[in-house]
């Protein structure tokens, strides 16, 4: 598989995604509820269409699974994997910090992704083995030694009541243990900005494949350790996802785990 033109449909599939998300940022005239607090708005739908039907051009065979539409079987071993509209809460409110997301694997192992915010024009991409970029230029983790000398960020699932205690407990022990902790809304530009030295750490439960699958990629190829809370190797379907700069790592798993009580 040509990796390149892989890349090259990517990120022409996100810049038109971009551009769908611009035409509507500021316009919504109707917000659709799929859960208590789970959003999608008719710029979700129009931007996972301009992703589909700009990679089905290129890519006729190819499987597709897409946050909104789900699973477009094709060959088995080469999937994208999409988010037309990472952080669409922020997005109904005028909250610039909002992406899109898209990534390819090959026989389940992601090879390329891309990140785009439409807002502030930032392109994050990352071939496997290849180093991740910010607008073309290479990125890297921070240096940070510690926790207490990290910024960090998390996000909070939709289903935030049904564990509410230990994620209030995992958010208080990150929060007294280090500079700060940060909520945007997008995991992606999460992973993104983790990926550039902008934050230290990030962590997270119940996220979907498409959250992750372009920005952990994107996080590792600049030198992110990524695992699950029991420092296990992360897969995009588990629901536990720790990245961080690899110097706090172990700190970080600490201050994550839930300890018996009973």
């Amino acid at each position: 598989m040509e990796l390149e033109l892989i890349k090259r449909v990517g990120i022409a599939a996100a810049y038109k995604a971009g551009k769908v998300l611009r035409s509507h940022y500021g316009r919504i005239s109707r917000i659709d509820k799929k859960g208590g607090i789970d959003l999608v708005t008719e710029a979700d739908i129009e931007s996972e269409k301009v992703i589909i039907d700009t990679l089905q051009k290129a890519f006729p065979n190819h499987t597709i699974l897409a946050e909104e539409s789900g699973l477009n079987s094709g060959e088995s071993g080469h999937k994208w994997i999409i988010d037309p509209l990472d952080g669409t809460t922020n997005f109904s409110h005028q909250l610039g910090i909002f992406s899109v997301s898209i990534a390819f694997a090959l026989n389940d192992q992601t090879v390329f992704g891309v990140v785009l915010n439409p807002e502030t024009r930032e392109l994050f991409t990352a071939v496997k083995g290849k180093g991740a970029f910010l607008n073309s230029r290479p990125i890297r983790v921070s240096n940070s030694p510690s926790v207490s000398e990290s910024l960090l960020v998390t996000g909070f699932p939709y289903n935030l009541k049904d564990i509410f205690e230990p994620l209030q407990t995992r958010f208080s022990n990150c929060l007294k243990a280090s500079q700060g902790v940060r909520r945007l809304g997008s995991a992606a530009i999460d992973l993104c900005f983790l990926a550039c030295g902008r934050f230290d750490g990030f962590w997270e439960q119940n996220l979907k494949p498409w959250d992750t699958a372009a920005a952990e990629l994107i996080a590792r190829e600049a030198g992110a350790v990524v695992t699950d809370f029991s420092n296990k190797p992360y897969t995009i379907d588990k629901k536990e996802i720790l990245a961080t700069n690899g110097k706090i790592h172990k700190e970080m798993l600490l201050l994550l785990e839930i300890k018996d009580t009973v």
